[in-house]
Parts: structure tokens; sequence; C-alpha cells
């Protein structure tokens, strides 16, 4: 099967017979043809893949970010915490983190956006005991996101499950099942794109985070490959 760089490649040049649509500043103005279906699959499969194969789902998106134009020149992923959301780790929670009845574990609710743009929303759950006091007040203190303030511990991310929440081609599309015809309007995406359900680890294998993410539409806002 090919590569999602690889299809998105050959898609990119069989774009290039036809007029690029107009583009509506501001939004992601797709239409709702076969050849954006294909680009947008293969770009959200790019993303996907990116996501991945590295450690910080924040440095990720800030790459993301800056290659597709998303904000101006320079921007970075911030977090901006939502402070009145708590979900207190269940069993299942502290099973993945290895912490006992009694360890503390705090739980951060954020977006993730760049220029303003929000690009997902996270779940975080983590334990305090594994960070140190000016990490720790990082996090309680303000919005940076969670990748940034604990990188100097070198962690690893532990992959779950990564799960497509929007299907823009049929199933067996691969083996020639029609892909819808052209609808001539804007091609509808959900809110949500893609989950991914992580865990961060330190060096030593120790986990030190929890995570479910969900990758918002945000992530496609801007004009179609011409």
């Amino acid at each position: 099967m090919l590569s999602c760089r690889l299809l998105l490649a050959l898609l990119l040049v069989a774009g290039l017979a036809s007029p690029a649509p107009a583009f509506e500043a501001g939004r992601a103005g797709w239409p709702d043809t076969a050849l954006a279906r294909l680009q947008a699959y293969a770009l959200v499969q790019t993303l996907n893949a990116e996501l991945l194969s590295n450690p910080s789902a924040t440095l990720t998106l800030d790459r993301w970010c800056a290659a597709h134009r998303l904000a101006p020149a320079g921007a970075k992923v911030v977090a901006d915490r939502v402070r009145d959301a708590d979900k207190p780790a269940d069993a299942g929670i502290r099973e993945l983190l290895g912490a006992g009845p009694q360890e503390r574990v705090v739980y951060r609710r954020v977006r993730l956006a760049c220029g303003g743009l929000v690009l997902s929303e996270a779940d975080n759950w983590y334990r305090p005991a594994l960070l140190s006091e000016e990490m720790n007040r990082e996090l309680e203190t303000t919005d940076t996101a969670f990748g940034r303030v604990v990188r100097p511990l070198g962690f690893s991310r532990s992959t779950l499950s990564a799960r497509l929440l929007w299907q823009p081609l049929p199933e067996g599309w691969e083996m020639g099942a029609p892909i819808p015809a052209a609808s001539g309007g804007p091609l509808d995406m959900p809110d949500f794109l893609l989950e991914h359900r992580a865990v961060l680890k330190l060096p030593d294998g120790r986990p030190l985070s929890a995570l479910v993410e969900t990758y918002t539409r945000g992530i496609l806002a801007f004009p179609p490959p011409p």
C-alpha cells in the first residue's frame, strides 16, 4: 500500500490538471470533490504518522502549524487551560500511571492552539511526585503546554490507540469502491478528526502522564493543495 506521503504527492500532481477552487480566508474552504477527499485523508494520516513517531504532540503541532502557515511566522502552540474542568483519576488511569490509591494524580485539560486556532483538546492526568517543584509550579500557575514543561525529563511516548474520527472516503475505496461524487458545496468536516490515547514515560520506564488527545478540523484550516 502507498505511504501517506507518496499518496499525497501523487494527489498533488493529479490536482494540477484542474483549476484550484476559491479559498475563503479564515476557514477551511475545502470543496466536496473526490480529489479533496483524497487529499484530506492523506493529510490527516500524515499528521497521524508524525504524532506516532514523536514523543511530544506539542512540538509536532508546532511544526505542523509552521509548515501549513496556520498562524503568523514564528507562532508557537500554546495551551489554553480549561480551569473549571475536573476528572479525578479512576482505577484505569491509575493503573496506566502505576500510581497507588493514595498517590496524588493531577488532572489538566487544555486546548492547544496556534495563532488562536485550536488544533487539539487534551485530557491529561499526571504524577506531580515525578516532576520538579519548578515544573509543578509552572503547570499549576501558567498555560504552558505540558510537553514544553517536562521536556527536560527526556520522556518517551507510548501510543495506546490512534483512531480516525472522520472517514472522508468510503470503506474499500482503495479496492475500487466509488468515492462520493462532487456535491458542488464545501466538504463537510466534523469538529474532531483524530483521537490519540497515550502514556508518557520517563527514561527509566516509569509512567509520567496519561493523555487523551482529540485533534480538531483546525489542522486542515488552510487552502487545499492546488
